[in-house]
């Protein structure tokens, strides 16, 4: 009766003790080449700051470049500075120093700053596929409907989206009391990384989750593939070969943009839901 008590207590104690700080691993089986590793990391990160704020710079400067492509081009830019800002830095700092310790606080603050810049970036792309739609379906109404009002209120709404859907995650990671582990085998803190070491129900985690998947990245991705079956048909209708060559060009620039941005977080988010049996070093 007594060892029965005894193991109940021990088992209240620990389920009590929620952890408030976290090792981030970088990328486990790979420690020995986070070295060399951190190469491509810092180069890639020093060309995608310098290669946006010079994007940006250039857009802002010349008043020939105030349209909504443009425009457009220079808010995924700087969604993409802060992105890279919030992720590159903290995984090189494991790399070089092994300062991989991480509060609870300051993980969900990157997951959320990662998160909602991510889906802001997806709205963004959306967002373009519009205005090439535009652009080669209705070109003489375009300047009247993408005006710069119409521009803001775009922007606006394409942060608003995310930060209020991104928001609720952090307050169903907040009441999670985290007694599992404190170990994540990656470089940046992620939302079922992150969950799955509570020791309570994290079945609301999973299906909100899945719901702002669903709803904005992958609605999205939809959208945008929708987008430019209507483009290639409009293009493939047109008389002048060179306008057809000069659109599908335009256009091309985009769809690689597109297949850099959603190939890798496709990947990734596969990889934490399903990939089990996926070595460590390949998440």
């Amino acid at each position: 009766m007594y060892s029965v008590v005894f193991l109940d207590m021990m088992t209240l104690n620990h389920t009590s003790v929620s952890h408030t700080v976290f090792r981030l691993l970088g990328i486990p089986g790979l420690e020995d080449q986070h070295i060399w590793i951190s190469i491509p990391f810092f180069i890639s990160y020093a060309i995608a700051l310098f290669g946006n704020s010079l994007v940006i710079c250039i857009i802002f400067t010349k008043r020939s470049l105030h349209e909504p492509m443009y425009l457009f081009l220079c808010m995924l830019a700087g969604a993409d500075i802060v992105l890279s800002t919030c992720t590159v830095p903290q995984a090189l700092a494991i790399f070089w120093f092994h300062a991989g310790e991480i509060s609870l606080d300051r993980c969900i603050t990157q997951f959320f700053i990662t998160h909602s810049t991510f889906m802001s970036e997806s709205g963004i792309l959306l967002v373009m596929a519009f205005d090439r739609y535009i652009a080669i379906c209705f070109p003489l109404r375009y300047s009247t409907i993408l005006t710069h009002t119409l521009i803001g209120k775009i922007g606006v709404t394409i942060f608003l989206r995310s930060y209020c859907t991104i928001s609720p995650i952090v307050f169903l990671l907040k009441r999670l009391n985290f007694c599992q582990n404190n170990i994540i085998p990656h470089t940046f803190c992620e939302h079922i990384g992150l969950a799955k070491y509570a020791c309570n129900d994290i079945r609301v985690n999973i299906w909100y989750g899945l719901f702002v998947l669903m709803s904005t990245v992958v609605l999205d991705a939809l959208l945008i593939f929708i987008s430019y079956v209507l483009i290639l048909h409009a293009v493939f209708h047109m008389s002048s070969q060179d306008a057809r060559h000069k659109a599908l060009n335009t256009c091309g620039s985009h769809v690689c943009i597109i297949i850099l941005f959603y190939g890798p977080a496709i990947f990734t988010i596969l990889t934490q839901r399903f990939g089990h049996h996926i070595p460590p070093h390949i998440h």
